[in-house]
């Protein structure tokens, strides 16, 4: 949900900031470990820099430039974003 929520925020400063603590909080009542929870929300905060095309600067200048439609962009970031969450839950 945190991954994916990136495609209703219009940046990741945005995003980080009205969901990390949320979800940690959430996690660590869960009874998560702290530290891997804390971890886990880090790295999907870094890879959901390219999931749409507002997502970060370098994300929008590559939009722009016609190369990959905006469709296509948002395909292939939710099918990597299943990737990423098969290989962080796995591993």
């Amino acid at each position: 949900i945190y991954f994916y929520a990136h495609y209703l925020f219009a940046s990741a400063t945005a995003h980080v900031t009205a969901l990390y603590a949320p979800f940690v909080g959430v996690a660590i009542s869960a009874g998560a470990p702290a530290m891997l929870a804390a971890m886990l929300l880090a790295f999907c905060s870094a890879i959901m820099a390219s999931t749409t095309h507002y997502a970060n600067g370098p994300a929008s200048i590559l939009a722009s430039s016609g190369y990959v439609k905006q469709g296509e962009w948002w395909r292939m970031s939710f099918v990597l974003g299943l990737l990423y969450l098969v290989v962080f839950l796995t591993v």
